[in-house]
C-alpha cells in the first residue's frame, strides 16, 4: 500500500464517510464546508487527485466528485478504522435476551441473525454450531427402490445427515440393517475421517457396503455449514446501488446457493481464529457475485470443538465500523453461550 501523508489519509477518511452517509460521488468543496476544514478547496481538490492517481478513489466524469475504490475501503478497513464496540447500553440488552432464551440455539441463531440485520442495517448471516471433528455415533440403511438406499447417520450430539445413495447391485433389507448394525458397533466413537480403519474388522459383504458409504460420509460432513439463518434482505434492497439491480440478485444467489455459500466461508477462514474479523471487499477478485458489495464475517464457538459463521453482506460503502463491532460482539457473545453447553 501507499504511503498516505497524515492530510490524505483524513481526505480519504471523510470521503468514505460522506459516501457511506449519502451514496453520491463527493467533491472538494463540500468536504471543505461541511467538514469545516481549515484547507482551500483547490487544495483538497489536489489531494484528492493524489488519491484517484494511487487507485483509492475514483472519478465519474470530469465535473463530479469522487468516490472510494475497492483499494480506498481496503485501506480504509486495513489502516485507518479505528476499533470501536457496541455502546454499553446496547450491548448490555442484547446480553439479556439471549439469557433469557438459555437452552435454545435454535433461537440464538435467530436472535443473533435479527441483531446483526439491525445493528449493521445490512443482510445478516448465521450458521448453526457444529462440531469440528464429527464423531460417528449410529448408521441406518433404508432400501427405498431397487438399488437406492437411504442413508442415515447421527453424529455425537445428535446432528444428522442424510443421503440417498445408488449401490452397485441391489441388496435386502435385512443385508443393510446387519451391515448397518456392525459398521456402527465397530465404528461408535470414531471420527467420521477416521472410520474407513474398520474395514478390515468386517466380514466381506459388510466391507462392500462401507465402501459404498464412506465417500458419502466424508462428503456430508466436510461443508462447514449446518442451519443458515438469514435476516435483513429489506436494508440492501433499499440501498441506491442495489433498488432493482441485478447486483442485489448475484449477491442474494451466492447466500442462498449452498456451493457457492460453502466455497466462500471454506476459503475465508482457511487458518483463521475464532473471533478474528474477515472482511472481504468486492470479492477481492474471487467471487464476481460480490463486485458490489462487502461482507464482515466471524467464527464463534470453541476451537476443536464446536464453531459456526456470522456475518453481514451489504454494499461497499457499509459502514465497516458499526458492522465490525456488531459481529465482532455477537461473536464472542455465542461462542461463550456454545462454550457453556448449554443448548439443546
Amino acid at each position: 500500500m501507499e504511503n498516505l501523508s497524515d492530510r490524505q489519509k483524513m481526505l480519504l477518511t471523510l470521503v468514505i464517510h460522506e459516501y457511506t452517509r449519502t451514496a453520491l460521488p463527493v467533491g472538494s468543496q463540500s468536504l471543505v464546508e461541511h467538514y469545516h476544514l481549515e484547507l482551500s478547496s483547490a487544495t483538497v481538490r489536489n489531494e484528492l487527485a493524489s488519491l484517484e492517481d494511487m487507485g483509492y478513489l475514483r472519478q465519474p466524469h470530469t465535473s463530479a466528485g469522487r468516490s472510494p475504490t475497492e483499494a480506498g475501503y481496503r485501506y480504509f478497513v486495513s489502516q485507518l478504522l479505528q476499533q470501536t464496540d457496541l455502546p454499553a447500553e446496547t450491548r448490555r440488552t442484547i446480553s439479556h435476551q439471549f439469557y433469557q432464551m438459555r437452552n435454545d440455539s435454535d433461537q440464538w441463531m435467530r436472535l443473533a441473525a435479527s441483531v446483526l440485520a439491525n445493528q449493521s442495517r445490512a443482510v445478516s448471516l448465521v450458521t448453526s454450531p457444529r462440531p469440528e471433528n464429527a464423531i460417528f455415533k449410529h448408521l441406518e440403511l433404508i432400501s427405498t427402490r431397487g438399488r437406492q438406499v437411504l442413508m442415515v447417520m447421527v453424529m455425537t450430539g445428535g446432528e444428522i445427515h442424510q443421503r440417498i445413495l445408488t449401490f452397485f447391485e441391489a441388496c435386502t433389507q435385512e443385508q443393510l440393517s446387519l451391515a448397518a448394525a456392525a459398521i456402527t458397533q465397530v465404528a461408535q466413537g470414531l471420527p467420521v475421517g477416521s472410520i474407513s480403519s474398520i474395514r478390515p474388522r468386517l466380514d466381506p459383504q459388510t466391507q462392500m457396503i462401507l465402501d459404498m458409504v464412506i465417500p458419502e460420509l466424508n462428503q456430508t460432513t466436510q461443508s462447514p455449514l449446518n442451519e443458515v439463518y438469514m435476516d435483513g434482505m429489506t436494508n440492501v434492497l433499499a440501498e441506491p446501488e442495489f433498488s432493482g439491480s441485478e447486483e442485489a440478485r448475484r449477491a442474494f444467489r451466492l447466500l442462498e446457493e449452498r456451493s457457492l455459500l460453502d466455497d466462500l466461508l471454506s476459503r475465508a477462514f482457511a487458518g483463521s481464529t475464532i473471533g478474528g474479523v474477515h472482511v472481504i471487499i468486492g470479492g477481492e477478485g474471487a467471487w464476481d457475485e460480490l463486485r458490489q458489495c462487502s461482507i464482515v464475517l466471524a467464527r464463534y464457538g470453541t476451537p476443536g470443538q464446536v464453531t459456526g459463521t456470522l456475518g453481514v453482506l451489504g454494499p461497499m460503502r457499509m459502514s465497516y465500523g458499526r458492522s465490525i463491532s456488531a459481529v465482532r460482539f455477537l461473536s464472542g457473545l455465542l461462542s461463550e453461550l456454545v462454550s457453556t453447553g448449554q443448548a439443546d
